[in-house]
């Protein structure tokens, strides 16, 4: 949960920074920018940190979660105008993820077999090789959204099991030579690229929907059986229930004025160079919403 607050937390810091009057260099040095960058990445420290006690399944629903906040915190600060829906979805999403909560205990993270590891080292690398690759053809059109979507979203789900799975050595030193680690790594570098790229070439909604479902439900998907993540008796069909309603809630919220709000104008300083490369004479940024906002880098820094 404090995952979700640092990332609801840092996409409203940075939108607030980047809707101040100045250039990108300006903005990359703002100590509001800053501190929203600093958000993400503590809330990426936090959900590694999760991920060693507790399901993948639940750790990634409770992520999700950050989008409801980002609504409601861009309510406040941003002063977005939230709709009717957006409200609902939010109360549906908290309902949903007390059953996840529920569904679920404390479970740590056990030392998969050498099996499970080599899968999870050579489909998280790959995975991040072809999202990679996607992020630097799509500099050549405008119609792969949904497509980097996916593949973020591919990428971001490895990271999670990687996360999961990684056999954390003592001293800590000792782990770099854990591949899983390096699949943590690549995957959610990976994964920041496809989604940046992903907003500068589709609508905000269906681009976060669909990262937000693909990054729910195919870890949930692949820990159960892979990684013995374990649901309590009787509560199997309660918590796909809750995954599914947390994922359309989500979709809701993806569309809403605070969503865009803070993921059009919260992203040019990891994103900028890239779209000023690949698109000169276009705005910089995620969405069709782009050109009601400054660009910047993104809601969601994974790694």
């Amino acid at each position: 949960m404090l995952a979700a607050v640092a990332y609801a937390g840092g996409s409203v810091l940075q939108a607030a920074a980047a809707r101040r009057p100045g250039t990108v260099l300006a903005l990359a040095a703002s100590p509001l920018y800053l501190a929203g960058l600093a958000g993400d990445g503590g809330g990426w420290l936090l959900s590694l940190w999760a991920l060693r006690g507790l399901p993948v399944y639940v750790v990634q629903a409770v992520l999700a979660g950050s989008v409801g906040l980002t609504v409601l915190l861009a309510g406040v600060v941003l002063r977005t105008r939230l709709r009717r829906r957006d409200y609902v979805a939010v109360g549906v999403m908290v309902a949903a993820l007390a059953v996840i909560g529920l569904s679920s205990r404390e479970q740590p993270a056990s030392t998969p077999a050498h099996g499970t590891t080599v899968v999870l080292t050579v489909g998280g690398f790959a995975v991040a090789v072809i999202a990679g690759v996607a992020v630097l053809l799509a500099a050549r059109t405008d119609r792969r959204g949904l497509l980097l979507a996916g593949l973020a979203g591919l990428a971001y789900s490895a990271t999670a099991l990687a996360g999961r799975a990684v056999y954390v050595r003592t001293p800590w030193v000792s782990t770099l030579a854990e591949p899983l680690l390096w699949v943590v790594v690549c995957s959610g570098i990976a994964g920041t690229a496809a989604y940046a790229a992903a907003l500068r070439r589709g609508g905000v909604a269906p681009v976060t929907a669909l990262l937000w479902a693909v990054e729910v439900i195919v870890p949930a998907a692949v820990a159960v059986p892979l990684l013995g993540d374990e649901i309590r008796h009787g509560w199997a069909v309660p918590a796909a229930l809750g995954i599914l309603a947390v994922v359309g809630a989500a979709a809701v919220l993806a569309s809403s004025s605070g969503t865009a709000a803070s993921v059009d104008s919260s992203g040019t300083a990891g994103a900028a160079d890239e779209a000023g490369r690949a698109d000169g004479a276009k705005p910089a940024e995620r969405a069709n919403t782009a050109d009601a906002a400054s660009a910047a880098d993104g809601g969601k820094l994974r790694s």
